[in-house]
């Protein structure tokens, strides 16, 4: 063979290997790669399906066994799909209850798969001591669990102060489970560095969390530049309990996308957003499918020629009874309720599945109360149960409740027509723990001036759709608002409703009786940061004197406390029986507006302006001073002007 053939030969070869090593190299870079994620956030402890109000129907939603039918039945096509999760997985069903002894939450989301989550603001809801009770529980458990990151704990600070006992019990958990600001998963040929980060309105909602936290972006940035540094990872993602809103530009993960563009993906948690759509900000996609594992996300990525990740393809799938549940998954989710039975409902002679009443009323749903700021039935039936739960307890030698307060935030669910059970009620109202370590919120005892009930309405009329979790449904306070009027000037009529129905009004100077839960007074901190701190209330003791503790006011029967959930359970088991079946029957009362916050949409110029309250002066003034402030600033500078014109002029004669 000529030698010039047999050196053709060997080039060929060559060059054959070089496209063959590159052709490597390129795959093991992630270049033109697809990666598929899966993702939830918020699931709220809802392991089990649950009945609720949907696109106005009434369906049976989520299910962690059917989010697994769907995920495997993905990774039978994929099987390197990735499953994140956005923190915000306790706190809202059952389940909660045995939060410390079971950790089934997280045991549940490594059952079906995920691979790493975050905290979120109501992962603290049992204090520093449930949090670590429930991770130690978790890590020592032999059930698969998903890896926890969060990078913007402040642990440099709080160590520089002393860490308090209860910083040292979170660390202590924090160690012994292996969080982390952030950690790499491979799958096949991808390596994804994700990220945890804690937002300013979780901690904000997070009135017992005892760590302190740095700026979200400025964490993630420093986070983001240690694992270029430190890592071969090929996409960066971020799970996100900061919060997203579809049309609002400077929500707290929108941020965090245009200052930290090196993120590829964030899972936005907190703010319950359904994004049918993900939003963009440069390369970096902001995803979110809403809470209680109603909808599973599911995207696929693929990495363009500029080494940035593309959207190819994103969906969020509905959870609902057209998919069948993978049966392993109902076996252990039936066990943990077994638990719930056992440990937590007995000690008030219930059972998950005991029907307390019959419904045939439409109640207001969860969107309804988010979207529509007027008279809510759902809001009405818990503060009117607040009221029956405590005056029947007391009896009638006990102070009269003047009024209750039930905030949107608090209310979790709502009631679908059928059979109302002790699982439906308590999934209505799920949230925190009482001072006696056992789940669920107390209520309190306030008293507050009939200026500041007052201020209450004015609260809900003027900030709740700034803050839509302080829209505020009562028993016993009735008032009409106008939105077209002036912020913190909205209400124009206020008045007490008695027990016989009479209108009664307000004495500003009088304290009256008013019970809510043990959180929303924790919470109404933020309500007056919200204001500016000029809407402020300062609840008080019987007496007078301003309450410092609020779990000093928690109302307690026969020495246990009396929770909030277990009030609407009461007040449903006393309705009236009127079908003759022995269940208890929702009033038809419930069916129509009592007038308790009328809306009067009036653009009347005197309907605008009439009756001005003390903070339309003061806003008024305000403005009246900020003008005159222009005008006197406008008069020097046409002085200046004229005096420099003049001086111009007189030196061009002197020229001349």
């Amino acid at each position: 063979m000529p030698k010039y053939r047999k050196f053709t030969i060997w080039f060929l070869i060559l060059l054959l290997m070089l496209s063959v090593s590159g052709t490597v190299n390129v795959r093991a870079n992630g270049l033109k790669e697809q990666v598929d994620i899966m993702f939830v956030h918020d699931t709220h402890s809802h392991l089990n399906s649950f009945s609720t109000i949907r696109n106005d129907k009434d369906v049976m939603a989520g299910g962690f066994s059917r989010i697994k039918t769907l995920i495997d039945m993905q990774k039978e096509e994929n099987p390197d799909t990735f499953v994140f999760d956005g923190g915000d997985f306790s706190m809202g069903t059952l389940v909660q209850t045995i939060y410390e002894s079971q950790a089934a939450e997280l045991r549940m989301l490594g059952e079906i798969g995920c691979d790493v989550t975050t905290l979120g603001n109501h992962e603290f809801d049992y204090r520093s001591s449930g949090l670590s009770n429930m991770l130690k529980t978790a890590a020592l458990g032999a059930d698969p669990v998903p890896s926890i990151v969060l990078c913007n704990v402040d642990w440099e600070s709080m160590e520089k102060k002393g860490l308090t006992e209860e910083q040292k019990m979170v660390k202590d958990a924090f160690d012994a489970y292996g969080v982390k600001d952030y950690t790499v998963i491979e799958k096949g040929d991808i390596q994804i560095a994700v990220i945890g980060v804690f937002g300013k309105d979780s901690l904000a909602c997070a009135p017992t969390c005892a760590l302190e936290f740095k700026d979200a972006p400025s964490a993630v940035k420093r986070t983001v530049e240690e694992i270029k540094e430190k890592e071969n990872a090929d996409m960066i993602v971020c799970v996100s309990h900061s919060g997203t809103f579809e049309n609002a530009k400077d929500s707290e993960d929108e941020i965090l996308a245009k200052e930290v563009p090196e993120i590829d993906l964030i899972v936005s948690g907190h703010t319950h957003t359904e994004l049918q759509s993900p939003i963009r900000h440069g390369s970096t996609y902001i995803v979110s499918c809403g809470e209680y594992g109603k909808n599973l996300g599911s995207l696929s990525m693929s990495r363009g020629e500029n080494g940035r990740w593309q959207m190819d393809d994103y969906e969020l799938l509905p959870i609902d009874d057209r998919i069948e549940a993978d049966a392993d998954t109902d076996r252990k989710i039936e066990g943990f309720m077994r638990n719930v039975d056992q440990l937590y409902l007995s000690q008030f002679g219930y059972t998950r599945n005991q029907v307390i009443a019959e419904n045939d009323i439409k109640f207001t749903s969860l969107e309804d109360m988010s979207e529509s700021h007027e008279e809510q039935n759902l809001g009405s039936i818990m503060a009117d149960a607040y009221k029956y739960a405590v005056e029947s307890s007391e009896g009638p030698e006990a102070d009269e409740v003047d009024v209750t307060v039930v905030p949107s935030g608090t209310v979790r669910d709502t009631y679908t027509k059928g059979p109302i059970r002790i699982e439906d009620v308590f999934n209505s109202f799920s949230l925190g723990i009482g001072k006696d370590g056992i789940p669920g919120y107390p209520l309190i005892s306030v008293y507050l001036t009939g200026k500041e009930l007052k201020v209450a309405a004015e609260i809900d009329a003027s900030v709740s759709d700034y803050m839509t979790t302080a829209r505020l449904y009562m028993n016993g306070l009735y008032f009409t608002y106008n939105p077209n009027r002036m912020i913190l000037n909205k209400v124009t009529d206020c008045y007490l409703v008695n027990g016989q129905g009479e209108r009664v009004e307000i004495e500003d100077k009088k304290l009256y009786r008013v019970v809510s839960d043990l959180y929303s007074g924790q919470m109404l901190g933020a309500v007056t940061e919200k204001s500016f701190g000029i809407l402020s209330v300062v609840p008080k003791t019987a007496d007078g004197t301003p309450v410092e503790n609020y779990e000093d006011a928690i109302i307690m029967e026969d020495g246990k406390e009396l929770k909030a959930w277990d009030a609407i359970a009461r007040y449903m088991i006393s309705f009236a029986d009127t079908d003759g079946n022995g269940i208890a029957n929702i009033p038809e009362q419930y069916a129509a507006e009592d007038g308790r916050k009328v809306v009067d949409n009036s653009r009347n110029v005197f309907d605008l302006v009439k009756s001005p309250n003390r903070f339309a002066v003061l806003i008024v003034c305000i403005v009246i001073a900020a003008i005159a402030i222009v005008v006197v600033i406008i008069m020097i500078l046409r002085k200046i002007w004229k005096n420099y014109k003049k001086k111009q002029k007189r030196l061009k004669m002197r020229r001349i």
